[in-house]
């Protein structure tokens, strides 16, 4: 029993909160001042439509409570939504304030439909209305907690990944994208737009739009220069990964590599890594990580027959099933390694 009220101790000092009452036009103004950061991974979760947005806006000029809007604290003191986009996007889209919608990517104005308790409001906006109430709703209360910037950025992953609860949830890369901000993250959007890179790699188009690219450029390099690091979780080895290249990564060397080895795949299959019309991502990683391994040794890569053993019966062992393991990770790496080194 004490190790259980020693572990929950120990995990609860990890996160420390703040809790404040913040009116409409405050919070409103704090994304104009940039104080707030809606980030723009978080811009395409802005899925709420007009009579959805114009309910929730009935029930802040109706006083009724709503859930607390939560946020993360940076070390320059601003602040960055993990859970409330919708809400907060909503009271920006209502509001007349121009430069918080700029901040937000948000255009134009709500005008409210469909609302029953307040008929009268139907097919208003905010400049619509008369101002004493406008006055009344941009003094409604907001409560917001922060998360403080003592939490380190694992703990920070877990909240954004437990409290992110929109109607589309943000993967771990668009987290990662919240958390990890820097050079290495705009290197990693960079390189996920390479032509090369964007020929070898097929997928589905749901998973297009919501930096599933860019992890994959995430995880060449995670498997290329820090493969010993990985135990089991790959999202915790992403995440690990990304820490340490936010603080030092040779950009240079690792662009070299990354373009040379696309561009000799893209080269050798006109048509992508694949089965059947989509990339398997373990098969993406084991050749792509291959590749680079024999280039940074011999400057070369050899593509003859790709096509085939591509395909062949014992790479196919090696990256369906359990494959999640250290061994297999490195067994399916060193296969490809041995095909391009021929």
């Amino acid at each position: 029993m004490k190790d259980l009220q020693d572990q929950l101790n120990t995990q609860k000092r990890k996160v420390d909160f703040d809790t404040y009452d913040i009116t409409v036009k405050e919070i409103i103004n704090m994304v104009a001042d940039d104080i707030i950061d809606i980030a723009p991974e978080y811009q395409r979760l802005f899925q709420w439509r007009d009579d959805r947005q114009s309910k929730f806006i009935e029930s802040v000029l109706l006083g009724i409570p709503t859930p607390s809007l939560f946020m993360a604290t940076n070390p320059d003191g601003t602040w960055e939504v993990i859970d409330g986009v919708q809400r907060l996007s909503t009271l920006i889209h209502f509001s007349d304030n121009e430069k918080a919608k700029e901040r937000a990517g948000i255009s134009g104005n709500l005008v409210l439909k469909n609302l029953q308790k307040l008929e009268s409001f139907n097919n208003k906006g905010f400049v619509d209305i008369p101002k004493n109430i406008q006055m009344n709703f941009s003094l409604k209360p907001i409560k917001v907690t922060t998360l403080s910037d003592k939490s380190d950025k694992k703990v920070r992953f877990d909240l954004f990944e437990r409290l992110n609860t929109g109607g589309l949830r943000l993967s771990d890369q668009e987290i990662r994208n919240c958390i990890y901000k820097g050079e290495f993250r705009e290197f990693l959007k960079e390189l996920a737009q390479n032509i090369h890179f964007r020929k070898v790699v097929r997928l589905p188009k749901n998973k297009e739009d919501n930096a599933t690219y860019e992890e994959l450029v995430l995880k060449f390099f995670a498997y290329l220069n820090d493969e010993q690091s990985f135990v089991h979780s790959v999202v915790d080895f992403l995440n690990d990964y990304m820490e340490k290249a936010t603080k030092k990564f040779n950009y240079s060397k690792n662009r070299d590599i990354f373009e040379y080895v696309f561009l000799t795949v893209a080269s050798a299959l006109p048509k992508g890594i694949r089965r059947k019309a989509k990339t398997p991502i373990i098969l993406y990683e084991a050749i792509s990580v291959g590749a680079a391994r024999v280039y940074m040794k011999k400057n070369k890569i050899n593509t003859k027959k790709i096509e085939v053993w591509m395909v062949s019966k014992d790479l196919e062992s090696l990256t369906t099933g359990a494959t999640n393991s250290p061994k297999m990770v490195r067994d399916r790496i060193n296969y490809c390694i041995q095909k391009f080194s021929k």
